[in-house]
């Protein structure tokens, strides 16, 4: 059993049936992503960097696709209790899983994006030397 299979399962229904769905949503648009547990919550990562999260709560699930991922698709999470890098979607209603798709894909492509710069930069700096 993983670590995020151990932390899914003492959950009660239906946190724990969306808290599947999330993961599975997250999976399908992140395949070589490893899925760990980063801050007690389940995470997926990529390249060695926190690319999503995600967290079951008694009264909703949180997602944390960092500040960007919010920022970006704003006007669509309106409908929804945010922060800066998280989002909650309550328990009593379905999950909005083409927009967590959406937003993985965003996040997938913000990280490349950063790591390419900073290879880049990276780069740079030992030119210098």
């Amino acid at each position: 059993m993983s670590a995020i299979d151990e932390y899914i399962a003492p959950f009660p229904e239906p946190v724990r049936g969306l808290l599947e769905q999330i993961r599975a949503a997250i999976r399908a648009e992140a395949p070589d992503a490893v899925e760990t547990l980063s801050y007690a919550i389940p995470t997926f990562d990529l390249d060695g960097k926190h690319l999503v999260h995600f967290a079951g709560y008694a009264n909703h699930v949180g997602f944390y696709p960092t500040s960007g991922g919010i920022k970006a698709f704003k006007d669509e999470l309106k409908a929804y209790r945010s922060g800066k890098g998280s989002v909650q979607f309550p328990k009593d209603k379905p999950l909005p899983l083409d927009l967590v798709r959406r937003v993985v894909r965003f996040r997938l492509k913000e990280s490349r994006k950063k790591a390419q710069q900073a290879h880049r930069s990276g780069l740079r700096t030992k030119d210098r030397r």
